[in-house]
């Protein structure tokens, strides 16, 4: 473990440190988040109002339409002095949603990504060859600094240049891959049209994300490369990659409780749902400084799984998510909607 007076801390202590980030949360956005305070204020309550973990219902959610209407730095909660760093969606839809991260949130951020990696079985003997693109979009240096921040040797590909990423792997030595599922696929593919079989390069870890995929091509994956697929969850408007992860037990994706409140709520009554069904994945970042969030509407439909991990990790877990509420796809790291399609044609 990378963390493990955070990863292995008991139920008790892990609500009780959740209840005094959200409560100090609260007083942040409430102070300094002009949106958040008018939310409060329609609701009748205010920071004070937080007493226990069951309050959370009591506040109000956030949709990526508030980011777009608050577009650019409308939810920041701190001055523009203390941002470090900007990343942003694509805007295929509209106006892109813009995230800002102070230099706690980035120590933070590559904590989350190095513990994440370490769930995978990674280490300072290891080499990272990193494709999630870099840019404004945040997989490329999520992965990158978490990488740095575990102690392994990245190597910052990015996308595109296929056959020859496949033979920097070979001469390298890389031993783990972070890029999304279907690219992986295609390095696969792209090594056997030159001659280089993943099965005979030391590599032995994948760690992909940034698009939906099954247990069947998980497994294809695996078969093909020889190595061991691992699934890794983010959102760019919560944090970027990182979120949450399979461990090596590979049954859900464990949720960093001490950064992250998660719920399952019904999608159309809005209500919570107990642990265990299947609903839309709700988040609250208890820590981001820069542009935190509370109770985000992820619409993405998964469960949390309270029964105890063979890893021995305390946190819990979300399942493979089904699909979305919102009929949203994610491709290659891209948000995008079938209606788009249609308009353009």
């Amino acid at each position: 473990m990378f963390d493990p007076t955070m990863e292995i801390m008991s139920r008790a202590d892990l609500q009780a440190l959740q209840l005094s980030r959200l409560q100090d949360l609260c007083r942040r956005v409430y102070a300094n988040v002009p949106f958040y305070r008018s939310a409060f204020d329609e609701r009748g309550i205010t920071p004070d109002s937080i007493r226990t973990l069951d309050d959370l219902r009591r506040l109000p959610f956030t949709e990526k339409q508030n980011m777009r209407d608050n577009y650019p730095f409308g939810l920041f909660a701190v001055p523009q002095s203390e941002i470090v760093r900007l990343h942003c969606s694509s805007g295929t839809t509209g106006k892109a949603t813009v995230v800002g991260y102070t230099c706690e949130d980035l120590v933070n951020w590559s904590g989350l990504m190095a513990r994440c990696m370490a769930m995978a079985g990674a280490n300072e003997n290891d080499t990272l060859h990193n494709s999630y693109g870099y840019g404004l979009f945040t997989g490329g240096l999520g992965a990158h600094y978490g990488g740095e921040r575990l102690g392994m040797t990245v190597v910052p590909m990015s996308g595109g240049s296929t056959r020859r990423q496949v033979q920097l792997m070979r001469d390298f030595g890389a031993t783990v891959l972070s890029c999304t599922p279907s690219y992986a696929l295609h390095l696969y593919e792209e090594g056997l049209a030159c001659g280089i079989d993943m099965k005979a390069l030391p590599l032995r870890i994948g760690i992909f994300g940034g698009e939906p995929w099954t247990q069947a091509m998980c497994r294809d994956i695996e078969d093909k490369m020889g190595i061991k697929a691992y699934n890794i969850y983010g959102l760019s408007e919560v944090m970027g990659p990182g979120v949450a992860m399979e461990c090596q037990a590979k049954h859900g994706m464990h949720i960093h409780e001490d950064h992250f409140i998660a719920e399952i709520i019904d999608p159309v009554t809005l209500e919570p749902k107990p642990l265990g069904e299947e609903g839309e994945l709700v988040l609250t970042t208890i820590t981001k400084q820069g542009s935190p969030l509370i109770r985000y509407r992820t619409h993405d439909l998964t469960e949390l799984i309270p029964e105890p991990c063979p890893c021995g990790r305390t946190h819990l877990r979300i399942g493979r998510l089904k699909g979305r509420s919102d009929d949203m796809l994610i491709i290659r790291g891209v948000n995008f909607f079938p209606s788009q399609v249609e308009s353009l044609l």
